[in-house]
């Protein structure tokens, strides 16, 4: 045993070895600066525990008290700097590695600042981890409550809910969920019991438990060799299983089999004896294709694509392909060298709906290198793929519009496929664009960008055309497949010959004939959901409207309800008019729904399926609904425009469009495009395969432009005169494009401050045209009255100082949070 003075020389002496290398060695921080996702344009200094002091990192996700809540945040900087006030303790480290790297956490920054959001609901809107949280309620007794329960411990035992909850209340808290398994209608008890005070409620948040995902969607497998210990038995017959069947399997297919499967494999999984996965998320038993030879224009767009590739620079390229050029092809050979190269890429395709054909040529072609994210899939199963990204398992992303944020390593090159598409833009705050984000983001990293569509946008375009962006062209479809053949039907003419006010034209009633006689396939578009588009009384012209929102409800005849499909309020069809009591009620228009039923009268013996927001809740009946009509168990599919794009079936030789007029009355500067833009994508839909297509066109407008272009499958005619109404009208390109909305259940408080923020811009700022305020055209949704004001500047700069003006006007005037929505580059001015 050492003696204390040779033991107190020791310590003196390696604190003399340790000091030099502290006294270059930062203090570890006491603060960190957390982003919260909350609507104020701030952050929050929180001070930092001593045990996570040297854990923290810019990226991280924390735990932390705020407004008596507890909320997730994204760590921003760590430091020593003291607030003014005394700051709160954080609570938890959710992440050892940084959720977002530092680049990632930059363009968050850049979509802030760009895109008017405050930069923690940005940051949340980055990650796809928020699934990982489980939050929820705790209540406990107030001391009002104890009193009352005192009071009433001699009075006769009462049954009502609220008597139930304050006994289950008194021995302990209890959550929410907890409570309503225990006494029926317990949610509005609750509701009553806080309002008087007799309880009081706690938000609580806990990491969820990763293994508790639904089983169907799990895999498990041996971890190594079959451990020796003790185990349940339902845990050594899972071991002696999976022994004598190598591999992972079904964890639901495994229940079947034997009894408690699952709760054994959770458990032995948290004891690392076996490894529960994921499923490969939309795994497709597609045909296998080979690579086929690039034409020449494919590969002269290849060639230019590798050579930016192989230089590793910046550069956006515009590939303009007819529809049935190959574009895809392309997409896969880059993304090819792209990993060649020691790079990562990321794929975006525009909705849901496409992610399922596009993904099945990618697992073929890069096997177990993609991920796929999507709002389709589990908060569990989306944080997997990105967890599969971020670890470089799969240096390829495929996904719709949040992908863009995909931690992808190294990335070298971003494929924005039909980059026209408006369901890049978010809707909701932060109101971002994917396909600029991609852009800004690929800048930021030195990689290659490529923008693909058969119809660009008029802002893509003219950026190729200023030199912008390197114009790539694809002007043939493969093999030197003819372009399908188009036919407009004026159904003005065709009401005067038949007088019948009809859906199809006999023209379309034939060709659909013709197609079922010859066992070729059909495709039929209407961009309309329900049966019929509102209900009307004959006598007095009233019109049943949402409760919510100053809209009409559509009829859902099978539903036998009318529907609001901005609120998805619901009612049933009233018997009689509710302002004149007339029994006269009548329906208009007509919808998807309608369409299926009058081909099944025209065409009884007819295989008809229906894909739209009605019948595909969910990726599975979109597959099935596909699959089906790819193997030909149906003859013609009716849609809206969830059929119009991305879609290869050869044995479809007829594509009819029901209306083509549906968009083209709608407030908005881009009608013409967006018709233009539909009409030709449904049109590429016909002739994929060796027979020639038609398209049958039926419209009341035959001579409105973008009707007549579509007809001549013409981009370049379309982009000269819509380019032309542009520039005179000063919309974007040629101007930078900002819409300002004041909402309020309020009808006179959004009157109100829409009337302050309009004498606030009077005079309006130079370089920069207001235009309002007046009423949205949808004046009232979900409950709130709307008020718009569109600015208009000569450049983003001078736009971007006018909006950061009304943010600052806005807090001053102490407007609530939400009042405010500015979307700058809209897509939409509903």
């Amino acid at each position: 045993m050492q003696r204390p003075q040779a033991a107190f020389r020791i310590m003196a002496e390696a604190e003399e070895q340790i000091a030099p290398l502290s006294a270059h060695e930062e203090p570890l921080p006491l603060y960190c600066e957390v982003g919260l996702p909350i609507p104020l344009e701030r952050t929050f200094t929180y001070a930092l525990p001593e045990t996570l002091r040297h854990r923290v990192r810019p990226g991280c996700r924390l735990l932390v008290p705020f407004a008596g809540r507890k909320l997730v945040g994204f760590v921003l900087r760590c430091h020593n700097q003291a607030p003014e006030v005394v700051p709160r303790q954080v609570l938890r480290l959710l992440d050892e590695e940084p959720a977002l790297e530092q680049d990632l956490i930059e363009l968050g920054r850049w979509i802030s600042s760009y895109y008017c959001a405050p930069l923690g609901e940005t940051l949340r809107a980055m990650a796809p981890l928020a699934g990982e949280v489980r939050r929820g309620k705790v209540y406990s007794l107030t001391e009002t409550g104890r009193e009352i329960l005192r009071r009433l411990a001699s009075a006769p035992d009462d049954p009502s809910p609220a008597m139930q909850i304050l006994r289950l209340l008194e021995s302990r808290p209890l959550s929410a969920s907890t409570i309503a398994r225990k006494v029926l209608q317990a949610e509005a008890a609750l509701r009553a019991l806080e309002r008087r005070g007799f309880v009081q409620a706690e938000d609580v948040e806990a990491l969820r438990d990763p293994f508790r995902s639904p089983s169907d969607r799990l895999r498990v497998e041996l971890a190594g060799p079959r451990p020796e210990g003790k185990f349940r038995r339902s845990e050594r017959e899972l071991l002696a299983y999976l022994e004598l069947h190598p591999g992972s399997h079904n964890l639901r297919e495994l229940e079947q089999r034997l009894r408690h499967a699952g709760s054994a494999a959770r458990a032995l999984a948290r004891r690392g004896l076996v490894r529960i996965s994921m499923e490969r998320p939309l795994a497709t038993d597609a045909p296998e294709r080979p690579p086929h030879v690039l034409n020449l224009h494919q590969q002269a767009a290849f060639d230019a694509i590798r050579a930016v590739l192989r230089e590793k620079q910046f550069r956006v390229f515009l590939l303009q392909g007819v529809t049935g050029s190959g574009k895809t092809e392309v997409y896969l050979r880059a993304i090819e060298e792209a990993l060649a190269l020691g790079r990562g890429a990321l794929l975006l395709v525009p909705e849901i709906a496409l992610t399922p054909a596009v993904a099945a040529q990618f697992f073929q072609r890069f096997g177990d290198r993609v991920a796929i994210l999507h709002s389709a899939f589990s908060d569990a199963e989306r944080a997997d793929q990105w967890r599969r990204i971020r670890s470089g398992a799969a240096p390829v992303a495929v996904g719709t519009r949040s992908a863009v944020f995909a931690p992808v390593r190294e990335l070298g090159l971003i494929v924005v496929d039909e980059e026209h598409d408006h369901s890049y833009k978010q809707e909701e705050t932060p109101r971002y664009h994917g396909r600029d984000v991609a852009i800004v983001r690929a800048q930021a990293a030195g990689a290659c960008v490529v923008l693909g569509s058969a119809t660009p946008s008029l802002e893509s375009r003219y950026n190729a055309e200023r030199g912008k962006y390197t114009l790539l062209v694809l002007p043939e479809r493969i093999e030197r497949r003819p372009l399908p053949r188009v036919e407009i039907v004026d159904m003005r003419a065709e009401f005067l010959e038949t007088r019948k006010q009809a859906t199809f034209s006999r023209r379309l009633l034939e060709e659909i004939g013709a197609r079922l006689e010859s066992g070729e396939q059909t495709m039929l578009l209407l961009n309309r959901r329900g049966f019929a588009c509102f209900a009307a009384c004959r006598a007095c012209g009233y019109r049943v409207e949402c409760v919510n929102c100053a809209v009409t409800l559509t009829w859902h005849r099978r539903d036998r309800r009318l529907l609001c499909h901005y609120c998805n309020y619901a009612e049933p069809p009233p018997a009689a008019c509710p302002r004149c009591s007339s029994e006269y009620i009548y329906y208009v228009g007509a919808g998807s729904e309608r369409v299926e039923e009058e081909l099944h009268r025209h065409f009884p013996r007819a295989r008809v399926a229906r894909m739209d927001r009605d019948t595909v809740t969910g990726r599975r009946q979109y597959e099935t609904i596909l699959a089906g009509f790819r193997e030909g168990r149906f003859d013609i599919l009716v849609g809206t425009q969830m059929i119009a794009k991305g879609h290869d079936i050869p044995n479809v030789t007829l594509v009819g469009v029901v209306s083509a007029d549906v968009g083209l009355g709608v407030p908005d500067f881009r009608a013409a495009e967006r018709t233009f833009q539909l009409l030709t994508q449904v049109a590429g839909r016909a002739g994929r395969g060796e027979l020639p297509g038609l398209v049958i066109i039926q419209t009341i407008n035959p001579e409105h432009y973008a009707i007549r272009f579509a007809a001549a499958q013409d981009y370049e005619l379309f982009y000269r005169k819509e380019v032309q109404f542009r520039r005179a009208m000063r919309y974007p390109p040629f101007s930078a494009l900002a819409s300002i909305l004041l909402r309020s259940r309020r009808q006179e408080e959004a009157y109100r401050m829409s009337a302050e923020l309009g004498r606030f811009l009077t005079p309006p700022p130079e370089g920069v045209k207001v235009l309002g305020p007046s009423e949205a055209p949808v004046p009232k949704l979900r409950n709130e009255y709307r008020y718009q004001l569109l600015l208009k500047g000569a450049s983003r700069k001078k736009l971007g100082e006018t909006l950061a003006a009304v943010r600052s006007f806005a807090q001053r005037q102490e407007w609530p949070a939400t009042a405010l929505v500015i979307d700058v580059d809209p897509v939409s001015l509903l």
